[in-house]
């Protein structure tokens, strides 16, 4: 949970710009019709959610920081933008990144 220590709190984490989409009511201009209030989550739902916070992992995922779907059969080798994260393998529909060393300097 590296992250979670540099962000202060997982609120925080959760709504800073370009994290979660699925916060956010707008993407593009446009409304978001998969944003978290049109969601209805099932025990499931709230048991994964324990279960990550409490630190458990996938082992396929690892020390992965990012994912996203790119809405493509492909994974980009680097992500975000700022080369930070490299690909590491996907799960589904989403791609799993690794932070590279540049990931210290953001």
């Amino acid at each position: 949970m590296l992250e979670f220590h540099r962000g202060g709190s997982i609120r925080n984490i959760i709504y800073q710009q370009g994290q979660f989409d699925c916060v956010r009511e707008q993407l593009y201009g446009k409304y978001n019709f998969q944003n978290i209030y049109n969601m209805n989550p099932t025990d499931i739902h709230y048991y994964i959610a324990d279960w990550a916070i409490a630190g458990n992992r996938l082992n396929e995922i690892g020390e992965c920081l990012w994912y996203l779907n790119p809405f493509k059969p492909t994974c980009d080798n680097t992500f975000p933008r700022n080369g930070s994260g490299s690909f590491h393998t996907r799960l589904g529909d989403h791609c799993f990144y690794r932070p590279t060393a540049k990931y210290k300097d953001t």
